[in-house]
């Protein structure tokens, strides 16, 4: 007879104003008790007891401020957690752009905490170089430039919610980004695929300012020659490289589409990939990005079996034949 699931304990962690408060909070929210700038020593204490049993659900944040920190201190503190086969310690990464971290800064009229009497960007430097190891190695890390509030939620929601484990058969949880190249590449994308090649919408009057949620615009995507046979082949490589993220213990895969504008043919393929790897049965989570800074749809949703997309359910996919 089995024992109990282990415990899960998440380290957040990231750049100041990149939004490490609003993933603790979140935590919070759906059960995590949360506790910020805790020193180093006492953590491993506060997650388990005596015994080295866990003692309740934890979200701690961890950063520069945290008394005692050292990148190379936390990942060792980490390896520990992660050999008490009662625990399920994960490390989340909090990252933002260095303008909108000026920005938000700015507005907020704030010091930055390793620079409180130099300037912001200053601080934003010297931070990125004290805890560079640990983004380099966080899973996931999010990059909250351009994501709202309520998107972020849902994220840490699908990720972190209490019934995420159960949700996720094979072990890993995908996320399926839309973009536009010009704007540049989702910073935590694993994967990117390039459909640029695809006839573009935005060269027809009636579908311009339309988006890939439309049935007009994925009807004439799709009727591409050469989009059958690339939607195919990615499916095909998923199939490959997915059940083997989950042997090698990967528990997120970040898998990006970009086209030029990030609101039709990227759009659509996002849709579609989300649609088959649903009915695959994996859960997948959707972000539309470009779509999302131009207010044209929500931040995000889950999927999951018969639910995917963004804005509204689709009818599964037919299968794909790789």
């Amino acid at each position: 007879m089995s024992g109990p699931a282990p415990a899960r304990v998440v380290l957040v962690t990231g750049l100041s104003g990149a939004g490490k408060a609003s993933v603790l909070r979140a935590l919070e929210d759906i059960g995590f008790e949360a506790v910020d700038n805790l020193p180093l020593p006492l953590i491993e204490d506060m997650v388990t007891r005596d015994d080295g049993a866990p003692s309740r659900k934890i979200a701690v944040g961890v950063d520069a401020r945290t008394r005692g920190f050292d990148a190379d201190a936390v990942l060792d503190m980490l390896a520990r957690l992660r050999a008490n086969t009662a625990l399920r310690p994960e490390l989340v990464f909090a990252w933002a752009e260095e303008g909108i971290l000026m920005r938000r800064y700015t507005e907020t009229r704030r010091r930055h905490p390793l620079s409180p009497h130099g300037s912001v960007l200053e601080g934003i430097v010297a931070e990125r170089s004290a805890v560079g190891t640990l983004h380099e190695l966080a899973d996931p890390v999010i990059d909250t430039s351009d994501l709202p509030l309520a998107a972020l939620r849902r994220l840490i929601e699908t990720r972190f919610g209490p019934d995420a484990s159960d949700a996720k058969p094979q072990g890993l949880a995908v996320t399926l980004i839309s973009f536009a190249f010009p704007a540049g590449l989702p910073r935590e994308a694993d994967m990117v695929f390039d459909a640029r090649f695809l006839q573009n919408p935005h060269y027809v009057t009636a579908l311009r300012h339309r988006t890939g949620l439309d049935d007009e615009v994925g009807a004439y995507v799709s009727a591409d020659a050469d989009y059958q046979p690339f939607f195919s082949r990615i499916i095909g490589l998923m199939g490959l490289l997915l059940p083997r993220f989950v042997q090698e213990g990967k528990k997120y895969a970040t898998i990006a589409v970009g086209c030029t504008g990030g609101k039709h043919r990227s759009v659509y393929l996002v849709e579609r990939l989300a649609a088959e790897l649903g009915e695959a049965g994996w859960q997948v989570t959707t972000i539309h990005r470009e779509l999302i800074r131009g207010g044209l749809a929500p931040g995000g949703s889950s999927a999951g079996g018969q639910q995917y997309g963004i804005e509204r359910r689709h009818a599964p996919a037919a299968p794909v034949q790789a």
